[in-house]
C-alpha cells in the first residue's frame, strides 16, 4: 500500500556528527547516602569511567554463571548459558540500575502506594485496582511467547533477587527511595503485565467531542477539529448528552487518571534531610503527553553499504530515570540488543543477528465510554437490551500507613470497569478497553519479535502485538524491508468511537480485526518506509471501521518523506542527522504571510524582516526561530479564538496546527465575512504579541535573542522529587538546563513548551551491513541511581545531537568494557 510522498525542496541543514571514538565524558556524582551532609555539595564533575576489575556476586536462583558486562556508555551486555538465567539476569540488572523506578511501577501496578505513604493515596490505589487485568493469567502469559510464563517468572525472580540483596545491604538502597521512606517489595508476574502504562486512545476525548457537538453541531465540529478520513460520525444519543452536560471530566475520569498518572509527592512525604525549607517549586511547562515517534527503514538500493538501514526515535515523556533501558541479551536461542522499558523482559526496539526493527504509534482507538441507565430500585444494576443486568462486584482492602485498612468496592459492567456513577440521574459510565483483553500489556509481545529471522517470521510475531497500536518497521540481512501495523483493533459497525455511546446493547464491538489485515507493505518499490504518527493509510484501504480518526499533524511525516524520497547512499551518520532535522514545514507556509504586513516602528519592522530572512530551521542558535516559535504559538491561539464559536470554546480549547495553517493560507475556508482582512489582522496581532514575548525574555537588543537559550527553549529533566528537595540536591537529581532546537512539528521533536518535557529520549540507527556500526543514545543515562556515573552521562551528548556506539560483537564489547560482574549460583 503506497504512502503518498511530498517532493523534497531542500536538503536538511545542521546535521550533527556521530561520536566516532571510544572515549566519552560521563557525569560522576558524589555519593548521596546522607543528604543532610551533602546538601551544600558542589555540582557534579565530569569523569571518564575506567574498566573495573571483575566482581563476583553469589545469587540465589541462578542455574549457572552469568556475565554482566557494562560498556562505557552504561549499556549492560548479559551473557547466559540458558534462557532462564538470561531473563533472571535481565530482571536483576534492571533492578540494580532502576530500583526506584521499578518500585514506583510495582506500587502503581498493585495499588499499594497508601501502604507506604498514607491515606491520601487510597483513591489512587483504588483506581489502580479497578483498572487491573483480571482475566486468565495462563492465557495472558502464553500470549507473549510460547514460554512466556517461564520467561516472565525468571525476570521477576531476578528483580526479587536484587531486592533481597538491597534489603540485606541497605547501603545499596537508592537515595530517592530513602528520601520517601519506601522499602522495595517483591514482584510477581502480574506486575509485569500491568496495564497502568497502556498507551491507548481516545476515551478522554469522547466527552469533549460530545459537548462540542451539543454546542455547535456535527458539521461545525468536523470543520474545526481534524478527522481522517473526514466523514467521521459524531452523532450523540440523548442519554449521553444528558450525562456529559451534567458531569465534568474531572468527575468522569477520576479513576482513569488515578490509575495512570505519574505520582506527585508532597513535601511532608520527603525525609527531613532532603526536604527543602522554602516553599515547593511550582512545576512549569506541563504539556499533554504526546505518544509520537519517527521511524524509517531504507532499502539497500538507497544506502552506501548496500544493506538496509533502520532508524527509530520514539517520543514519550523525557524523564529521569529514562523511560527506556538499553540491554543486550545473549544465550542459546537469543542474541538481541536494544531498548525497552526496564520493567518488561525482552527488547522492544533494536536488532538480533538476523534483522532490525523499530516502532511508532499508529491510529487505533482501543477505548470506548459506555453510558448506562441504572435500575432505580438497584443502583448496581443497569438496562441492557430488554432486561436488567447486575454489575459484577469485587471487594478489596487497601492497607494504609498510619491508619486502619480501607475496604473498597469495585464495580464492572459487561463492558468493563465502572468509572463514574451519577446517583441523582441514575446513570453510570464504564470503560471498555481493548487493553484489558488478554495480551494487552504494552510491548511485551516483542519477546516473539526478538527471535524472528526474516520478514515472514516477524509478521507472524507481530500478530501477537496488541498494545500499543504501532507502525512496526523491519529489515533483515537478506535485504527485505517491511511495514506492519499491529494492534488489537475493535471493529465498530455503527459508530466511530469518537463520542460516548449508550451501554444498552445498540453499540457493540464486532470482534477485532486480525492484525495481518491491518495496513502493511513488503519491500516496496520506492525503497523505503517512513512513519511519524500521521495519517499514512491509503484511501483505498477497506477497513477504516477498525482504525482511529484522529492522527498527529502531518508535518514530521511529510518532512521525513520529502528527505527519504531523494535519499541515495544513506549512511548511519545521515540517518542519525535526520533524527535531529529541524526544518519546519509549517514555517514555509506561514512566514510568507508576513511579507505584506506593515508595522509602525523600526523595531517591529526589523523583527519581521528577521523572520522573512530566516531559513525555516528551528536551530537553537537562531534568532528567527525564537521569533517564529513565539509567533506560531500565538497564531494558533488567536486563530482558535476567531474560528471557534464562543459556545464551543470550553470544549475545543486547541485546534490542530494543520487547521490553523489551512485557515490562514486559505482564509476563505473559515474566517468569516472578510477573510483576507481577518487573516491579516490575526497575523499582525500574533506577531506583535510574539515580539513582546521575546523582548520580555531577552530585552530589546535583538542580537542577544537565541531560540535555545535557557530563557526560551531548553531541556531540564525534572526528577519526581525535584520540587520538594534542597536546590543543591535538585541539581544532582535533575540534569540541565541545556539548549534545544526543534519543536513539536520538526523531526527533532522537542515540543512547544519552553522546557522540553516530551520527545525522543532513546534514538537508534542500525546498518545491517555492520551491527557494530549501530549508534544510540538514551537520555539522561542508563542508571536511575544518582550516585552512579551512568545516571546522567548521556544527557549532554543527547542535547548536542551526538550518539554513542551500540557494540554487539564480542570484540566490540570488549573494547568498550567499563565493568564486569559475574553472577554465580549461590550454593
Amino acid at each position: 500500500m503506497p504512502i503518498p510522498l511530498l517532493r523534497r525542496r531542500s536538503l536538511p541543514r545542521g546535521f550533527v556528527s556521530l561520536l566516532p571514538g571510544a572515549l566519552f565524558i560521563v557525569a560522576s556524582l558524589a555519593p548521596l547516602t546522607s543528604l543532610g551532609a551533602q546538601a551544600t555539595a558542589a555540582p557534579p564533575r565530569t569523569a571518564t569511567p575506567r574498566p573495573a576489575s571483575g566482581q563476583r556476586l553469589d545469587v540465589r536462583g541462578l542455574q549457572a554463571a552469568v556475565t554482566l558486562t557494562r560498556d562505557s556508555a552504561g549499556i549492560v551486555h548479559i551473557e547466559a548459558k540458558n534462557e532462564h538465567d538470561l531473563f533472571f539476569a535481565q530482571g536483576y540488572s534492571s533492578a540494580r540500575d532502576r530500583l526506584f523506578q521499578l518500585e514506583l511501577w510495582r506500587r502503581q501496578a498493585t495499588g499499594t502506594m497508601a501502604e507506604a505513604l498514607g491515606p491520601r493515596w487510597v483513591a489512587r490505589d483504588r483506581a489502580s485496582r479497578l483498572l487491573r487485568y483480571r482475566g486468565s493469567m495462563t492465557t495472558e502469559l502464553a500470549h507473549y511467547h510460547r514460554r512466556g510464563a517461564s520467561i516472565i517468572q525468571a525476570f521477576v525472580d531476578g528483580v526479587n533477587a536484587y531486592v533481597d540483596r538491597v534489603q540485606k545491604d541497605t547501603s545499596l538502597m537508592p537515595p530517592d527511595l530513602k528520601a520517601l521512606g519506601i522499602t522495595p517489595g517483591k514482584w510477581t508476574p502480574a506486575i509485569v503485565i500491568s496495564r497502568h502504562n497502556a498507551l491507548a486512545s481516545n476515551a478522554k476525548d469522547e466527552p469533549n467531542n460530545a459537548r462540542a457537538v451539543r454546542a455547535i453541531g456535527e458539521a461545525a465540529v468536523r470543520r474545526r477539529k481534524r478527522f481522517e478520513p473526514e466523514n467521521a460520525r459524531l452523532a450523540i444519543d440523548s442519554a449521553v448528552a444528558q450525562l456529559v452536560g451534567a458531569a465534568n471530566d474531572a468527575q468522569i475520569f477520576a479513576e482513569y487518571d488515578g490509575s495512570r498518572s505519574t505520582p506527585s509527592f508532597r513535601l511532608e512525604e520527603v525525609a527531613a534531610a532532603w526536604r527543602r525549607t522554602s516553599a515547593p517549586v511550582e512545576p512549569r511547562d506541563t504539556e499533554i503527553e504526546r505518544w509520537e515517534s519517527n521511524n524509517w527503514v531504507i532499502a539497500g538500493s538507497r544506502t552506501a553499504s548496500g544493506k538496509p538501514i533502520v532508524a527509530n526515535d520514539p517520543h514519550r515523556t523525557i524523564a529521569v530515570p529514562s523511560l527506556r533501558y538499553m540491554v543486550h541479551l545473549k544465550a542459546p536461542g537469543w542474541d538481541v540488543i536494544g531498548g525497552g522499558e526496564p520493567a518488561i523482559p525482552g527488547v522492544a526496539i533494536g536488532h538480533n543477528q538476523h534483522g532490525a526493527w523499530g516502532l511508532t504509534i499508529f491510529g487505533i482507538d482501543a477505548e470506548d465510554l459506555y453510558v448506562y441507565e441504572l435500575d432505580r430500585s438497584n443502583p448496581r444494576a443497569y438496562r441492557y437490551r430488554n432486561s436488567v443486568e447486575r454489575m459484577r462486584i469485587i471487594t478489596d482492602t487497601i492497607r494504609v500507613r498510619g491508619a486502619a485498612p480501607v475496604p473498597v468496592t469495585l464495580a464492572y459492567t459487561r463492558h468493563g470497569p465502572v468509572l463514574y456513577v451519577d446517583s441523582a440521574r441514575h446513570q453510570a459510565v464504564a470503560l471498555r478497553a481493548a487493553w484489558l483483553e488478554p495480551g494487552g500489556a504494552p510491548y511485551l509481545a516483542s519477546l516473539r519479535l526478538d527471535q524472528a529471522r526474516n520478514w515472514a517470521e516477524a509478521r507472524a510475531a507481530l500478530a501477537f502485538a496488541h498494545m500499543p497500536a504501532l507502525n512496526w518497521i523491519w529489515a533483515d540481512t537478506s535485504g527485505a524491508i517491511g511495514w506492519q501495523t499491529a494492534a488489537i483493533a475493535p471493529v465498530r459497525p455503527n459508530w466511530d468511537g469518537l463520542v460516548p455511546v449508550p451501554g444498552d446493547g445498540r453499540f457493540e464491538w464486532n470482534g477485532f480485526l486480525p492484525i495481518p489485515q491491518l495496513p502493511h507493505e513488503s519491500s516496496p518499490a520506492r525503497g523505503y518506509v517512513g512513519t511519524a504518527n500521521a495519517f499514512n493509510v491509503p484511501q483505498s484501504y477497506p477497513r477504516f471501521d477498525a482504525l482511529a480518526r484522529t492522527w498527529a499533524d502531518p508535518y514530521r511525516h511529510n518532512r521525513l518523506l520529502e528527505v527519504l524520497d531523494t535519499t541515495r547512499k544513506a549512511t548511519v551518520a545521515s540517518s542519525g542527522a535526520l533524527q535531529f532535522d529541524e526544518a519546519s514545514l509549517p514555517a514555509r507556509a506561514l512566514v510568507p504571510l508576513l511579507a505584506n504586513i506593515t508595522f509602525g516602528t523600526p523595531a517591529m519592522t526589523s523583527a519581521r524582516d528577521t523572520v522573512l530572512r530566516w531559513n525555516r530551521f528551528m536551530n537553537a542558535e537562531s534568532r528567527g526561530a525564537a521569533l517564529y516559535a513565539a509567533w506560531e504559538r500565538r497564531l494558533a491561539s488567536i486563530s482558535a479564538e476567531v474560528v471557534v464559536p464562543r459556545a464551543a470554546r470550553a470544549t475545543i480549547r486547541t485546534v490542530p496546527l494543520a487547521r490553523t495553517v489551512e485557515w490562514l493560507t486559505n482564509p476563505d475556508s473559515l474566517l468569516g465575512t472578510r477573510p483576507a482582512a481577518t487573516r491579516d489582522s490575526i497575523v499582525k496581532r500574533a506577531f506583535e504579541d510574539a515580539v513582546a514575548d521575546v523582548t520580555r525574555r531577552f530585552g530589546a537588543d535583538m542580537s542577544t535573542w537565541r531560540y535555545g537559550d535557557p530563557k526560551f527553549h531548553h531541556a531540564r529533566i525534572s526528577h519526581v522529587l525535584d520540587p520538594l528537595v534542597h536546590d543543591s540536591v535538585r541539581a544532582r537529581l535533575s540534569p540541565g538546563p541545556l539548549p534545544r532546537g526543534g519543536y513539536a512539528n520538526t523531526l527533532h521533536a522537542t515540543g512547544n513548551t519552553d522546557n522540553q518535557t516530551h520527545g525522543a529520549s532513546l534514538r537508534v540507527v542500525i546498518d545491517l551491513a555492520n551491527w557494530d556500526a549501530a549508534r544510540v543514545t538514551n537520555s539522561p543515562g542508563q542508571s536511575g541511581d544518582p550516585r552512579s556515573p551512568f545516571y546522567a552521562n548521556l544527557f549532554p551528548l543527547w542535547a548536542r545531537g551526538t550518539f554513542v556506539p551500540l557494540p554487539y560483537s564480542p570484540a566490540a564489547i570488549k573494547a568498550r568494557t567499563a565493568e564486569v560482574v559475574l553472577l554465580s549460583p549461590q550454593k
